[in-house]
């Protein structure tokens, strides 16, 4: 048994070993979830969400019953944390719950409450990092292809926060990334990853995206269009501008003519913008395995963070 990870704030502080037991672990829970029915007997899972959630809330609340735990929901305009200092409730939250996930909109407040937190805190998701879906995108890769290893994954669209974590992951596995991004989410920055993917022979940036794609294994995409373009007139030239700059990195079946990729997707999918509508029911993608599996690598990240892997 070995030593587990204090957090999931990100992948920084997570080794290849790390990363590789959570993946073999989801994959044998999905084989046989029996086997794992009382591990987490008596814990508890409390979630605190400021954005909204399907495959993340879903996750972590049918996971820990799955383990024999409960999880209690928390939405933030529901709380009094918009009133109180965050860190003073994490450490109340901290008797209560044996686990954190939180959904945050902020990097630095994840970081505020595993910080004062007395009890594993998890990422499920902030502008920077979505550690769990990096964990659960591997557990397919090794699903579908049998190994992480010199595997050739090209992210296509906008470098957001799933690129980054998905970055870290490969780095610390062996694959081989490649981004091929017109443009960068500028709350997604981390300079220090940057400059440790550019030192290393497994990352490549690129805007050939044709040429990337040409050689991969698989190949992901994530929406470029945040979901306020689609409700609110004042984002209409913003969307306007992304259309034009991303329209040539949409997957679709004449970029993937020539490539055997399989096709990957975090969900949820704006279908005609970032991939086309057929690609998403297309034989090569395996968008709903890799969303099942946010259920699988979820429990394995919880018996990770309990030591019990």
């Amino acid at each position: 048994m070995s030593a587990a990870p204090t957090h999931l704030v990100n992948l920084h502080s997570w080794s290849g070993a790390d990363i590789r037991q959570v993946v073999d672990a989801g994959i044998q829970m999905k084989a046989d979830p029996g086997v794992y029915a009382d591990r987490l007997q008596g814990r508890s899972l409390g979630m605190l969400f400021q954005k909204t959630s399907t495959r993340t809330r879903c996750s972590g609340e049918v996971g820990i019953f799955q383990l024999g735990g409960q999880a209690v929901f928390l939405d933030w305009r529901s709380t009094n944390f918009g009133l109180a200092d965050l860190g003073d409730e994490a450490r109340v939250l901290s008797r209560y719950f044996d686990f954190l996930l939180l959904r945050f909109l902020t990097h630095a407040d994840v970081v505020t409450v595993a910080e004062a937190a007395q009890v594993p805190v998890m990422n499920g998701c902030c502008e920077r990092y979505h550690p769990l879906q990096a964990l659960c995108d591997l557990q397919t890769v090794q699903e579908k292809i049998g190994r992480l290893e010199d595997v050739r994954l090209v992210y296509v669209g906008i470098h957001n926060n799933v690129t980054n974590s998905l970055i870290l992951a490969a780095l610390r596995t062996g694959m081989h990334i490649t981004v091929a991004a017109p443009e960068m989410n500028e709350a997604a920055r981390d300079n220090a990853l940057l400059a440790e993917a550019r030192a290393s022979s497994q990352y490549v940036e690129t805007t050939d995206v044709r040429a990337a794609v040409a050689d991969a294994d698989v190949v992901y995409t994530d929406t470029w269009l945040d979901m306020e373009y689609f409700e609110d007139p004042e984002y209409a030239e913003e969307k306007a501008r992304r259309i034009r700059l991303f329209a040539p990195y949409q997957l679709n079946h004449e970029l993937l003519a020539d490539s055997k990729a399989l096709v990957m997707h975090c969900l949820p999918a704006h279908r005609g913008y970032e991939i086309s509508d057929d690609l998403v029911n297309d034989p090569r993608s395996i968008v709903f395995d890799q969303a099942e599996n946010r259920l699988h690598s979820q429990k394995a990240a919880l018996l990770k963070l309990a030591g019990l892997l």
